[in-house]
């Protein structure tokens, strides 16, 4: 019998992200941030549960890194879109860093996560947004 989580988010980035970077193509300067976030929309998908976060991404979304919340040290979020989406950063007790770019509700999935890291990383990750 499997453990059952309960989803805070499922899905890939914000699709605001793909429409901004693909309007300021028309510039050289920002081809090569329009393709990541074309690449980002196609193979990029998140899934933030009660028990962990997972990223699935890489080429054609074979990669998949999965991390649970007794492992967080710090986390910090970027707004960006006029605050639609934002950057989050998840850092682990290893050093090792996860980032997720264009997260669609990014306040409310950092309240989700923060009730759920140990009281030495919610003191480390105060938001200052």
């Amino acid at each position: 019998m499997a453990i059952k989580e309960e989803v805070y988010y499922e899905g890939g980035p914000h699709i605001g992200d793909l429409i901004f970077h693909s309007v300021l193509a028309i510039t050289l300067v920002f081809i090569p941030l329009t393709i990541g976030a074309i690449i980002r929309a196609l193979w990029v998908r998140y899934r933030i549960t009660n028990r962990r976060i997972s990223v699935t991404g890489g080429w054609m979304g074979r990669n998949r890194t999965d991390l649970i919340y007794s492992e967080v040290t710090r986390v910090a979020v970027i707004p960006r879109g006029l605050g639609f989406w934002g950057d989050m950063s998840v850092q682990l007790k290893d050093g090792s860093r996860l980032e997720m770019r264009a997260v669609p509700n990014f306040r409310e999935l950092y309240d989700q996560i923060m009730g759920h890291i140990s009281e030495k990383a919610q003191e480390a990750s105060k938001m200052r947004v």
